[in-house]
C-alpha cells in the first residue's frame, strides 16, 4: 500500500468515526489516489487535482466542482503530516449547479410504470414485486431512492402504519406514517418475499431474488426498464433504455401534488409548508419552496393567492 493510499485510509476512516458514510467522498477519493499513483507523485499538488477534477472535459460544472471539493478536504487534512501538500483554494471552480425541471407524473403514467414494473423478467416471480412495490413506495410517501431501500424490516411498522427513515440524507431520523392501502401493499409484499426467503440473511425489507438488499443502482435500473415498456422513454441504439422522466421525479410528483391540493382546497400553503418540508426530510425549508418556482401550475396558483390577499387587504 503506498503512502498516499494509508493516509486516505486514515482519513476516511477518522471522518468516519466521527459519523461520515463518505460513499461519494469515498469512491472519488480512491480514483483520485490511483490518478496520483498513475502520475508518480508522492504528495496531492492543485496542478494534479485540477486536472484530475476537470476529467471528463465535458462533465458538468457541478460535477467537477463536487469532485475538487472532495481532495480540497483530504489535502487540507494531508498537509498536517506531510506539508509539502498544496490544498487547492476555494472558487477554483465554482459550481454552478442548475436543479432539473421536475417531471410530474400524472395517475395514469404511475400506474403504467408500475405495470411494466411487474412485468419485469424474473426467474422467481419476486423481481417485479420487489421493484413495482418499492416504485409505488416512493411515489405516495417521497421518500428518497436510498431511504427506500435501506429500509430493514423493523423500520415498516404495519400495525402502526408507520415507516422509520433512519439513514438519510443528512443524518436525521424522521417517521412516515402510511396510508392503509400502502401499508396493505407492504404486508403482500413481506408475505411474498418471506414465502421465497423464509431464512433471511439480511434485515433488508427489499430484496432481490438472491435474497440480498436491492442497491439504488439496480433500482434506478429496472426503473428505466419499466418506464421505457411503459412508454416514457424513447428506445435507444442496443439494450440501454434512454433518456426520459427519472425515479427521483416520483419524490417530486409527491411533493407538488400536496401542495397543488393544499392550495386547490384554500389551504394557507405557505404555512403549511414547514409541514411538508420535515415530511420530505429537507433541511431547510427553502428546498421545499423550490418547487413553487420550478412547477408553473405552482407558481400559477400562488401567484393567484397573492392577488386575492392583496385584494382583501385593500378592502
Amino acid at each position: 500500500m503506498s503512502t498516499l493510499r494509508a493516509a486516505l485510509k486514515d482519513y476516511l476512516d477518522t471522518r468516519r468515526g466521527l459519523g461520515f458514510e463518505l460513499r461519494t467522498p469515498a469512491y472519488n477519493l480512491d480514483k483520485f489516489v490511483s490518478f496520483l499513483e498513475q502520475e508518480g507523485a508522492a504528495y496531492v499538488t492543485t496542478d494534479l487535482a485540477l486536472r484530475w477534477a476537470t476529467h471528463p472535459r465535458n462533465a458538468a460544472p457541478a460535477y467537477k466542482a463536487t469532485r475538487l471539493a472532495h481532495v480540497r478536504r483530504f489535502a487540507a487534512w494531508r498537509k498536517a503530516t506531510d506539508p509539502r501538500t498544496e490544498v487547492p483554494p476555494h472558487g477554483l471552480l465554482p459550481q454552478r449547479t442548475r436543479r432539473k425541471t421536475p417531471f410530474i407524473y400524472s395517475d395514469e403514467q404511475v400506474r403504467a410504470v408500475l405495470a411494466a414494473a411487474r412485468a419485469l423478467p424474473s426467474s422467481k416471480g419476486l423481481r417485479g414485486l420487489t421493484y413495482a412495490t418499492l416504485f409505488g413506495l416512493i411515489a405516495v410517501t417521497g421518500m428518497r431512492i436510498s431511504e427506500a431501500v435501506a429500509l430493514d424490516r423493523g423500520d415498516v411498522d404495519l400495525d402502526e402504519g408507520i415507516v422509520t427513515i433512519r439513514r438519510t440524507k443528512f443524518g436525521k431520523t424522521r417517521m412516515v406514517p402510511l396510508h392503509a392501502s400502502t401499508g396493505y401493499a407492504l404486508r403482500k409484499y413481506g408475505a411474498a418475499r418471506d414465502r421465497l426467503f423464509r431464512a433471511a440473511t439480511t434485515p433488508a425489507f427489499f430484496l432481490s431474488e438472491r435474497g440480498r438488499r436491492v442497491t439504488t443502482w439496480s433500482t434506478r435500473y429496472n426503473f428505466a426498464w419499466a418506464s421505457r415498456h411503459a412508454g416514457l422513454r424513447g428506445p435507444i441504439e442496443g439494450d440501454r433504455h434512454g433518456h426520459g422522466p427519472r425515479i427521483h421525479d416520483l419524490r417530486h410528483g409527491f411533493a407538488v401534488k400536496t401542495l397543488v391540493a393544499w392550495y386547490r382546497a384554500g389551504l394557507d400553503a405557505e404555512r403549511e409548508m414547514p409541514k411538508l418540508s420535515a415530511y420530505l426530510g429537507h433541511v431547510h425549508v427553502a428546498d421545499t419552496y423550490w418547487y413553487i418556482e420550478a412547477v408553473p401550475e405552482l407558481l400559477r396558483l400562488a401567484t393567484e393567492r397573492l392577488e386575492r390577499c392583496g385584494k382583501e387587504v385593500r378592502r
